[in-house]
């Protein structure tokens, strides 16, 4: 997600290799956003600015792909970034809860609010400080849909599971992680909409976590009995992926 590159460059070739610019230069771009910890923030920005009029040009796409303005560098696991129009955008909220919902960015909106400033760190390294969010708690959501005290033949939902919308990415939190009053559904990022390339129109935010840990282009909730590995856990991610204590964020209660 933002903060996780293609864990070698075999993953890297996805981007389309018919596209007018080369694809070692593909490789090599996206090398610079997977080790964003080695490319300064301003050489970042330049060079996003240096290539824009190529890919628009050129249509490729390939922008999307590069590091982004403001520290952020930008990643996806598909080597394209989904869309979804904010107006038919729909979360779907299911497992063992007892009243399944699909919610629409309006209904999130409606809900009580919950902000929060907070760094957001790449397990890369990079790290963007005091990242405005505001959204609704991942707690408020599940109580919303009532997360069922034992479900059929004795299961307990004990984790839970989200999807994104392109199809490939997952993620997976223990119920405590989950009911932290710093982790939401968030709606926005920055005083604004959440971009399609930072995940929007709704996307996860994990703030004592790694940035992996924090799905973008959010479009399933679903409770469960285990946690199960996400996309880059079957990938020899941590499971867990606490911070630590840099910027007071860590794995104890908040």
């Amino acid at each position: 997600m933002d903060d996780t590159g293609p864990a070698t460059p075999a993953e890297a070739e996805v981007v389309d290799p018919g596209a007018p610019v080369g694809r070692r230069i593909v490789l090599g771009m996206l090398g610079l956003g997977v080790g964003g910890v080695l490319v300064g923030a301003r050489l970042s920005d330049a060079l996003s600015r240096l290539l824009a009029p190529i890919t628009a040009a050129d249509r490729t796409g390939l922008s999307d792909l590069l590091p982004a303005g403001g520290g952020f560098r930008i990643y996806t696991v598909t080597g394209s970034l989904p869309s979804a129009d904010e107006a038919s955008y729909r979360l779907t909220v299911g497992g063992l809860v007892d009243r399944p919902a699909s919610l629409s960015v309006a209904d999130l909106r409606a809900m009580p609010a919950t902000s929060l400033t907070k760094d957001f760190q790449c397990v890369t390294g990079w790290r963007v400080h005091q990242v405005p969010w505001v959204g609704v708690r991942l707690a408020d959501v599940l109580d919303r849909a009532g997360v069922q005290a034992g479900g059929a033949r004795g299961t307990r939902a004990t984790a839970v599971r989200f999807t994104s919308f392109d199809g490939s990415y997952t993620e997976s939190l223990t119920m405590e992680q989950a009911r932290r009053p710093d982790v939401m559904v968030a709606y926005s990022m920055q005083g604004g909409p959440i971009s399609r390339a930072h995940g929007g129109p709704v996307r996860l935010y994990v703030a004592p976590m790694y940035g992996y840990k924090s799905c973008k282009w959010l479009s399933g909730i679903e409770v469960t009995d285990r946690v199960q590995e996400g996309y880059w856990e079957r990938r020899g991610y941590d499971v867990d992926a606490w911070i630590g204590t840099s910027n007071g964020r860590d794995d104890e209660p908040v």
